[in-house]
């Protein structure tokens, strides 16, 4: 039997507020995991814990900046002390500050970019596979995107710090490996977000995007969560250093 379930299990769900990270975070628990939810504001959070607990669901909310290491070590510590284990990390949190060509971008939108979609990400997994370590293993899963495969017009800079993402998740899947401790990637398409906003506000750019879409829609947030799960459950117990794409047939 394939076995999905996550019983037992503690789950780290960044960026879980809302759209894809709220979504993993549901279905994480509807199959049995305890989710910590962990975004920047507590009361955003409080929504998605209420559904998850409505609903049968064990979760408890965090805030936390993922652009700042002191943050992200009071989380940890937290962490330690509530539950001593951690055995799923999903690294969802991510920022956009700037729309546009590259040449027009300040180092502000750069540094802001790399700090919240990179280096937390890379610290995240630092102190989770410490605790994964002594849990007897665990399962990493890096949202990063299709752009970090093919960069999208506009959004050059973000696009560039999703293909770090990537090359970091087939970095610490080597490293981690003996540790028992699986690090993938989650690579969604379109995704009808508040996060992605700008590209479903301008018609001309929704169009053109649509259009290169196999399937010819965009995805809605639930759609992602499907992957996510296989990722951190037994049923993938053999996959590691790898990327799974839901983008409707766009990379194709």
């Amino acid at each position: 039997m394939v076995d999905f379930r996550l019983d037992g299990k503690i789950a780290l769900i960044t960026g879980a507020s809302r759209g894809i990270g709220a979504a993993i975070a549901e279905t994480l628990a509807a199959y049995g995991a305890h989710c910590i939810l962990v975004s920047r504001k507590i009361e955003a959070l409080r929504q998605v814990e209420q559904k998850i607990t409505q609903q049968g669901g064990k979760a408890e909310s965090v805030a936390c900046h993922m652009g700042q290491l002191v943050q992200i070590d009071a989380l940890f510590k937290e962490i330690q002390q509530r539950h001593g284990k951690l055995h799923i990390l999903v690294n969802n949190a991510a920022t956009n500050p700037y729309f546009g060509e590259m040449m027009g971008a300040d180092e502000g939108a750069y540094d802001k970019t790399f700090e919240v979609n990179l280096k937390g990400p890379f610290f995240m997994i630092q102190k989770a596979a410490q605790l994964m370590t002594d849990s007897g293993g665990g399962a990493i899963v890096n949202v990063a995107s299709i752009n970090g495969v093919r960069p999208a017009p506009l959004q050059g800079i973000y696009s560039m710090s999703k293909a770090a993402l990537i090359s970091m998740t087939k970095a610490f899947a080597k490293e981690l490996g003996l540790r028992k401790i699986r690090v993938n990637a989650l690579l969604p398409g379109l995704t009808q977000t508040k996060f992605a906003g700008a590209l479903f506000t301008n018609e001309d750019i929704y169009k053109m995007a649509v259009q290169n879409i196999p399937l010819g829609r965009h995805a809605i947030p639930e759609e992602m969560a499907g992957a996510v799960l296989y990722l951190v459950s037994d049923a993938s117990s053999f996959t590691t250093g790898t990327c799974i794409v839901c983008d409707g047939g766009s990379l194709a």
